[in-house]
């Protein structure tokens, strides 16, 4: 699924889903860096970052996978 990875002004990042046109704060990351790993949103969902380099500017539209509940 489409998923844009943003960062506030106050540095909380978040996802925004636009299919669902859910927007949810990155409670957790697996990796310090983001790219390759877990994420966790505030509503629980999991979703799999494709690997990207370390610098990526934001915001960023990428490609993730929504793991089971």
């Amino acid at each position: 699924m489409k998923v844009m990875i943003r960062k506030s002004p106050e540095g909380q990042m978040s996802a925004y889903v636009p299919k669902k046109d859910l927007e949810e704060p990155i409670v957790s990351m697996e990796k310090p860096e983001m790219w390759g790993g877990v994420i966790t949103l505030a509503n629980g969902w999991q979703l799999e970052l494709p690997d990207l380099d370390p610098g990526t500017k934001l915001p960023i539209t990428v490609e993730a996978r929504k793991l089971a509940e």
